[in-house]
């Protein structure tokens, strides 16, 4: 455990120097946000019947979404782990007296946690002070943000978990370009990042529920803006957490068969 810490550390300081890039990614995302808002508020204007989600609700939402991208983004990827394995330098990897596994989880951890932390603020602090109706809104109530904290922090793992295994199908394709087009985009839509999972049509919304994609997304910014209240959050962070045993074991499990068969050239 010591050892997957110190590569979370040492990981997350060095992403952390990367603030121009973390500046420019700000921008596009205010810009991103805005134009979600703008349309939302077309919709709302015109709506012929009460939505699931109010107007603040879904601003709301929006911009917890720009501010924790990389946290919830399955796009987000670490190059330096798809070049290990396609290269055959993955042998370097497999020197190291650890888990692979747990060796990678902990840097990916570190590479999104980094992202969010230099983005977040900036994007929060001035969203606040927003004229109506593009303005941020507090929780209804400190247990909500206490809950929302936690499961967004069980959804980043739930993430990872989700990513571990694009990185894994990878010894066996060569090629990330199919696992990634493939599962980020399916994650995109039903973790609630094109529109809120109670946008969508109730069919559509079976779907999502039964898909894990939705729990590092959707799920902690509705407990955040107050549409799930605090007894239902409590029954999602149970769904997430057996979500989080289920990809882990599944992980661990392939990686270590995969490492069994694995071929490096000229060994």
């Amino acid at each position: 455990m010591k050892t997957y810490f110190s590569v979370f550390r040492l990981r997350l300081i060095n992403n952390l120097q990367y603030r121009a890039a973390a500046l420019a990614g700000v921008a596009t995302q205010f810009f991103w946000g805005m134009m979600h808002i703008m349309i939302y508020e077309a919709f709302y204007a015109n709506a012929v019947s009460t939505p699931p989600m109010s107007l603040k609700q879904v601003v709301t939402y929006v911009w917890l979404q720009q501010a924790f991208l990389v946290f919830i983004a399955l796009w987000v990827r670490d190059e330096e782990i798809f070049n290990l394995i396609t290269s055959g330098n993955i042998a370097y990897e497999l020197c190291r007296p650890c888990n692979i596994y747990g060796f990678w989880y902990a840097k990916l951890i570190a590479q999104r946690l980094s992202g969010a932390m230099l983005r977040c603020f900036p994007i929060l602090i001035l969203a606040f002070f927003f004229p109506e109706p593009y303005r941020m809104t507090l929780p209804p109530s400190a247990m909500s943000f206490f809950l929302f904290i936690i499961s967004l922090l069980l959804g980043l793992m739930v993430v990872v978990s989700i990513s571990m295994l694009i990185y894994i199908s990878v010894f066996i394709t060569m090629s990330p370009v199919g696992s990634m087009l493939i599962i980020s985009t399916a994650g995109e839509f039903f973790s609630g990042m094109i529109i809120p999972i109670p946008l969508m049509p109730l069919w559509l919304q079976k779907v999502a529920y039964f898909l894990p994609f939705r729990l590092a997304a959707d799920m902690p910014f509705r407990v955040y803006t107050g549409h799930i209240p605090p007894a239902q959050a409590l029954t999602g962070m149970l769904i997430q957490l057996i979500w989080l045993g289920i990809l882990v074991l599944t992980g661990n499990a392939f990686m270590k068969r995969i490492m069994k068969r694995i071929v490096v050239q000229g060994g």
